[in-house]
């Protein structure tokens, strides 16, 4: 689940969004809650709900937003209270570190490479990059799919050149870092970043940035 407040842009309005839509949506709305599900399989696209700046404790939020758990049972009362069975619950970042355990070449490419990347919580992604940096025993920052971008992009599972991919290994550029080289190239962290699995900190990386902690060299 991916949770957005904007009220500069949207209104007080939380949009939550649970899966990616193919085009087809069914739209219920009850009082001041709207449900998004797809039409054939029934699954939960989406829900908006309006009016819980105050409940919520939101003010000049801007983008995405990670709920409490009281936060979640605050807004699983408001979808229930209009009609809806809906449970919300509190997740962490999807945005963390990881490492590069294993990389081949791509069947049907050039340029992109196919990595295995421990994400903690022993688990491992498979991951096609296109990064000209990459290599085995490296920590970068991974999106993992339900993760959202600062551009807004949200990540899902999917397949590059027919290779199925579970999320991105992010550039400093894609994460709009201050001081990122402008061009492609996996975000290279120190070991000493954090513990493989950790959420990934964008002011960490800052600092590192502006301390020339960062190889931008490749």
């Amino acid at each position: 689940m991916i949770a957005v407040y904007n009220q500069a842009a949207e209104g007080d309005i939380l949009m939550l969004t649970f899966a990616p839509s193919n085009g087809r949506q069914n739209v219920e709305t009850k009082d001041n809650v709207t449900v998004v599900t797809d039409p054939e399989s029934g699954d939960l696209l989406a829900v908006n709900i309006a009016g819980l700046a105050d409940k919520l404790g939101l003010t000049d939020e801007a983008g995405q937003i990670f709920l409490t758990d009281e936060q979640a049972a605050i807004v699983t009362k408001a979808i229930a209270d209009a009609g809806f069975d809906i449970q919300v619950e509190a997740e962490p970042s999807k945005m963390v570190v990881g490492l590069v355990e294993e990389m081949t070449e791509h069947p049907d490419s050039d340029h992109l490479h196919v990595t295995k990347v421990d994400v903690g919580a022993d688990e491992r992604l498979q991951i096609v990059s296109g990064s000209p940096n990459m290599e085995t025993g490296i920590k970068v920052v991974v999106a993992q799919p339900g993760s959202m971008m600062p551009s807004g992009e949200i990540i899902w599972p999917g397949a590059l050149r027919g290779v199925p991919s579970a999320g991105m290994i992010a550039s400093g550029r894609e994460l709009k870092l201050e001081g990122a080289p402008d061009k492609p190239g996996a975000l290279v962290l120190p070991d000493d970043f954090g513990p493989v699995g950790e959420a990934f900190s964008f002011e960490k990386a800052k600092d590192l940035y502006n301390d020339g902690r960062i190889d931008t060299n490749y």
